[in-house]
């Protein structure tokens, strides 16, 4: 498994690297207030595709925590019912029935 996902790495990488010069020339990313950027297009394309991976980790980050947050509430209340299970605490005890009729 470790050759097949190495072999894939490979393919990739040379796909990525051909793409790369295929793409060398100059663009121009033009902002407001007249600011230009001037670069490769490869660079460019990387450049946004690093920041838009970035913002989406950020934008992913509240929720991570709060799954984080209740996962460990939940470990605590489960503990708690393990270790008043484990103080040999009698079980509780059924409701009687009434079988007459």
């Amino acid at each position: 498994m470790k050759f097949l996902s190495t072999i894939v790495g490979f393919v990739l990488f040379v796909l990525f690297f051909g793409f790369a010069l295929k793409n060398t020339q100059e663009v121009d990313l033009r902002f407001f207030l007249n600011y230009e950027l001037r670069g490769p297009l490869v660079l460019m394309l990387l450049g946004f595709f690093a920041a838009g991976a970035t913002l989406g980790v950020l934008a992913l980050t509240p929720t991570v925590f709060r799954h984080r947050r209740e996962a460990n509430k939940q470990k605590s209340t489960i503990h708690t019912l393990q270790s008043t299970a484990q103080q040999g605490s009698s079980p509780p005890q059924p409701d009687s029935v009434n079988t007459q009729q």
